[in-house]
């Protein structure tokens, strides 16, 4: 059975849909030595490369991932990046980011082969909360937390209402459900502060909790259950999760 390039991709764990666009359109995806177009159809017949290396037909286990990734660390699957989280994790089989963490964050991340999760998760029109602990450079104040909370102007429009509480005198909780590129950073710099410690601690219904820095777990079966179903995501029998596999009473489950 024919499908778009685009979806054999993600369902394959290679990267998100758009990230295989992105790659389609730069020339980087070929099938049967040919190119590859947008939107083009491909089935398990069919040999396909990417970035050079040849992607396996068969659709691989589920894996998902929860990182805490240092300070200095890129968020990226290029193997030729340098500290690239792919090769600190050296997990065993191919996973890539949900979303982005800057070099100079840390935190949560969270890691898939799963490339509908991915985009469910990232892509604006969701809107899916994600918290963070930010440190600035002086006091904060009572009103520079409300103008956040209310929201307003970076990148020439106005942010969404945010979840913001104090935490000391110098360090607030933000949660958001809208990442534009180093969102919290310019919104802190446009009320006059440097932020000197930034940390995600939590994704939806996964929450970093005491994992080590530089660490990495499997997310529990009652983790993924709860973040499909938020995402209005079907729990498949047929395709595993490692490390979290689903008992007999949870396969019954279906969600819109």
């Amino acid at each position: 059975m024919k499908t778009r390039l685009n979806k054999y991709l993600a369902d394959r764990g290679v990267c998100s849909r758009r990230r295989a666009d992105a790659l389609i359109e730069i020339s980087q995806v070929r099938v049967n030595g040919v190119i590859a177009k947008l939107g083009m159809q491909v089935d398990e017949n069919d040999e396909i490369t990417v970035e050079g290396k040849q992607i396996q037909g068969a659709k691989p286990n589920e894996v998902y991932l929860a990182f805490n990734k240092p300070v200095g660390l890129i968020t990226s699957v290029d193997p030729n990046a340098h500290d690239n989280v792919i090769e600190h994790i050296n997990y065993p089989e191919r996973v890539f980011p949900i979303g982005r963490l800057d070099v100079a964050s840390s935190g949560l991340l969270l890691l898939t082969n799963d490339g509908r999760l991915s985009e469910r998760i990232t892509h604006p029109r969701y809107d899916h909360d994600k918290e963070y602990v930010v440190t600035v450079d002086n006091p904060i104040e009572d009103k520079d937390l409300e103008t956040m909370r209310r929201g307003l102007v970076i990148l020439g429009s106005m942010t969404k209402p945010a979840i913001v509480s104090r935490e000391s005198h110098d360090t607030f909780h933000i949660t958001l459900t809208e990442g534009r590129n180093r969102q919290i950073r310019r919104m802190c710099e446009e009320l006059g502060y440097d932020v000197k410690k930034l940390m995600r601690i939590r994704v939806m219904n996964i929450k970093l909790g005491d994992l080590s820095v530089g660490k990495w777990r499997e997310l529990t079966k009652q983790e993924i259950v709860q973040l499909k179903k938020r995402l209005n995501i079907n729990v498949f029998v047929g395709a595993p999760l490692v490390g979290a596999q689903i008992d007999d009473s949870e396969k019954r489950i279906l969600f819109e």
